[in-house]
Parts: structure tokens; C-alpha cells; sequence
């Protein structure tokens, strides 16, 4: 059946298709789950979740001979439910805000084990990150620096930090997922790197342990990680023979490419985890430095292919001679990707696998805005009203971008394994939905 369904090769690890047709995940009849709590409805696979987690710490870890940690970048999902799964696989947390901060908590998630980002922390951001332990604040700019020096003295600690700099490396990616270039606002670039060094290892309520940087997402290259690999750990000689700086640690970041469609397969794990800790280590041996604790932060790539979507088939619209517009009951409120990046996904008719293609579709939202286009042109078979249409690679960012646009509802998201599906976040209701207005 994987021969005549090729899309089928983009779902999570281990989908098949069964007697009837229809699409299973996790052992999970997927025509079953929408029946059974309503679409809009995401599903994440736990084995593949699990088993990329394990891969990012084989491949990376058999690699490096000095300490490695994997951050788990929360942005690209997180619940309560994914955060203990993370906790249970041993990675570390990327995190981005108090609300991510206090989602670790809710677990009781090693807080030593992570590390929080932003560009922008709010001084409460900052005061709950130290004390809740947070492992190391990376800093982003010198406001930051004074800030936390200024919040940590008023609570008498001293914050651990890395240093965001940005390498002024070219990627080629989408231009809104490029963050380490000299125009952004991550980071301190290379005109004022020193400075920010000397500015943290200056303040009494500050201690500089490492450096980090991030150059951008869906990368499918390693040259631009070569270059700042190399940039980064000159810049950390340097500094050390100005300043007395040691590079305790050292953030690589993420960004490794996932596939989205068939015709852009992804380098394996292993194709990063080489090519990025011989870099590290090559460098680090031709400037007579002792490995730094290697970190790195692949979020997206560990949940990517482990999320679908599923959506119900409704309005079929033919504008004759242009194409043929099919409807579904969500969109961009659940998945904004290809309207704000136009990412562009494949999707499949999970109740009729075995179904030949007839013509090419474009495949709408139900959001009152033209952008609202989920896929176009895309080959399936004829669509009908009541189908349900599947999309792979629906694990990162779709969710922690929803929102709840002409008063929508958020979706119901579903964790299925072994033939077993659990509930992991219900869908939300009117009473949610107006919770919080006054008045």
C-alpha cells in the first residue's frame, strides 16, 4: 500500500494503511479519532516523538567526547503532556517565556535543565526564571544585562548566563526565519560582542559561563553552522586573551531542516550531529582550547513529523476553467504557516488511501480572509463533502501559533500510541473562549 500512497512516507513512523482504507497513526484508526472527538483535530505519534528524542542523543552524543545536553525547544509545542515527555527522555528545555517557564514547572521539570531566550524578557520574566532555578538566562542585549544584574542583587543570587551573538551568517531559508544575521532583533552582533563580554563579566550579579547562537530554521546545509561555529570560537579565543574569558559552554541552536513535502527530502540526524561536533571539535583542538559543554536546540525537528492534522471536507467550490476550492472546517487559526511563511504541506484523504488522484485542488480554510489557504493545487482524489483530510508535519508551531481569529475555537489535540488514543488537550468552548472578558 506505502507504494501506491508515497504521502504516506511524511506521516509519523509507522503509519500504514488498513483494509478499509483508512489512514492509521499509532496504531490509531485516524477516520475513528475525528469520529470520536471532532475535527479540527491534531494527533501526535509518542513513539516518533520518543525515538527522535533518543536519535538527537545517540547521534550528537556518540559523537562528542566532552559534555552534551539536548534542549528540547518548546516553542515548536508544548503541554503539560509533551513536557513530561521530554522530562522522561532526559532532554534539557529551550524556553521563551514566563508561560513556557511555568508549563515546566506544572511537571516539575528539572529547571536546572533549562535555558531561557528572548529578546524582550519582562523584568517578571526574569524574577520568576531565578526563582524558579532556571539553569542559564541567555542574554540578549545590554538592557538585559543591566536588568538582571539589577533584579538578581535585589534577590541576592547571582544568574548564570550565555551570551546571544549574532555571527552575520547568510542562510538560505525564509527571511522570517532568520535569526542570525547582522540586520535582526536577536543577539548582540560582532560590532558590539566585546563589548557585551566585557559588560557581563563586569557586573557582580552576573556570571558568564558560555556563548550561543542561532542562525535561523529549516536549514538544510551545514556550511552556515561551519562558519559560525568557526566565528564563535575565534571570537571566544579572543576574548579570552583580551579578558580572561572561559567558554564554558557553548549554544549551537537548531534549526535542522524536516521535511514538509515529498520533494524536499531532510538531511538525517546524523548529517548534522557529524558535521557540526567534528566542526567543534576540530576547532576547539586548532586553538588549543578544552571542549566547552555542547548544547543544542532541535525543536521542530523532533516534533514536526510526529503532529497530523485532521479537518473535516465541507463546501466544494468549482470556479470553471480557474480550479476547484475545497473547504474545510479549519485553517488558518490552527495553522497559519502557509498563509504567514507560505510553507507549503501535502495532505491526503484518510478515508480513502486507496483512492486514485483525479485532479489538482486547493484546499481553503474557513476564515474570513483570502489568504486562507491551507495547500494549492494539490493532487488527490475527487474530494466530498464529510471526507477527512489529513495533513503530515503538523507537530511544530502550529499550535503555539493558533488563535482564536472570527471567535474560533481552539483544537483538540490527541496523543496516540499502541493503538491507544488520550486525550492531552480538550478542545476549547464558548465559556473558554470568553473567560476572561469583563463587562
Amino acid at each position: 500500500m506505502a507504494e501506491t500512497t508515497p504521502r504516506l512516507a511524511l506521516f509519523p513512523e509507522g503509519s500504514e494503511v488498513d483494509r478499509q482504507g483508512h489512514l492509521i497513526i499509532g496504531g490509531c484508526d485516524a477516520v475513528k479519532l475525528a469520529a470520536e472527538f471532532g475535527t479540527p483535530l491534531y494527533l501526535y505519534d509518542e513513539l516518533s516523538v520518543r525515538n527522535k528524542c533518543a536519535e538527537y542523543k545517540a547521534e550528537f552524543g556518540s559523537r562528542y567526547p566532552g559534555e552534551l545536553d539536548v534542549l528540547y525547544a518548546s516553542k515548536a509545542f508544548l503541554t503539560k503532556a509533551m513536557a513530561l515527555l521530554i522530562k522522561e527522555e532526559g532532554l534539557g528545555l529551550d524556553v521563551v517565556s514566563g508561560g513556557e517557564i511555568g508549563i515546566a514547572r506544572s511537571v516539575d521539570f528539572p529547571l536546572k535543565k533549562t535555558y531561557f531566550h528572548g529578546n524582550n524578557k519582562l523584568p517578571e520574566e526574569l524574577r520568576l526564571a531565578l526563582e524558579s532555578g532556571v539553569g542559564r538566562i541567555v542574554a540578549d542585549n545590554f538592557h538585559e544585562l543591566r536588568l538582571l544584574d539589577e533584579i538578581a542583587g535585589q534577590m541576592g543570587c547571582k544568574a548564570d548566563i550565555l551570551l546571544r551573538i549574532t555571527p552575520g551568517v547568510d542562510v538560505h531559508t525564509h527571511r522570517y526565519t532568520i535569526t542570525g544575521n547582522v540586520d535582526s532583533k536577536f543577539g548582540f552582533p560582532l560590532v558590539t560582542a566585546e563589548e557585551a563580554v566585557c559588560t557581563a563579566m563586569s557586573m557582580p550579579n552576573l556570571n558568564l559561563t558560555g556563548l550561543h547562537f542561532h542562525i535561523g530554521s529549516l536549514i538544510f546545509e551545514v556550511e552556515p553552522y561551519r562558519q559560525s561555529i568557526e566565528f564563535i570560537i575565534n571570537f571566544a579565543v579572543s576574548m579570552k586573551q583580551k579578558h580572561g574569558f572561559e567558554l564554558k559552554e557553548l549554544d549551537i541552536g537548531g534549526g535542522y531542516a524536516v521535511q514538509y513535502t515529498l520533494d524536499s527530502p531532510a538531511p538525517p540526524v546524523s548529517f548534522f550531529a557529524d558535521a557540526l561536533t567534528s566542526n567543534v571539535i576540530r576547532e576547539c583542538e586548532r586553538q588549543h582550547m578544552t571542549l566547552p559543554k555542547l548544547l543544542i536546540e532541535p525543536g521542530r525537528s523532533i516534533v514536526a513529523r510526529a503532529g497530523v492534522a485532521l479537518y473535516t471536507v465541507g463546501v466544494i467550490k468549482e470556479v470553471p476553467g480557474v480550479r476547484t476550492y475545497v473547504s474545510i472546517d479549519g485553517g488558518m487559526a490552527d495553522n497559519i504557516r502557509p498563509a504567514l511563511y507560505g510553507a507549503k504541506q501535502e495532505a491526503v484523504l484518510a478515508n480513502r488511501m486507496p483512492d486514485k488522484e483525479k485532479d489538482k485542488f486547493t484546499i481553503a480554510g474557513k476564515f474570513c480572509e483570502s489568504g486562507d489557504i491551507l495547500i494549492r493545487d494539490i493532487s488527490l482524489p475527487e474530494p466530498r463533502p464529510g471526507d477527512i483530510l489529513a495533513v503530515p508535519a503538523c507537530g511544530a508551531y502550529c499550535i503555539p501559533q493558533a488563535c482564536n481569529y472570527n471567535a474560533s475555537f481552539k483544537v483538540a489535540i490527541v496523543m496516540v500510541k499502541d493503538g491507544k488514543a488520550r486525550l492531552i488537550r480538550r478542545r476549547e468552548t464558548l465559556e473558554d473562549l470568553m473567560r476572561c472578558d469583563v463587562g
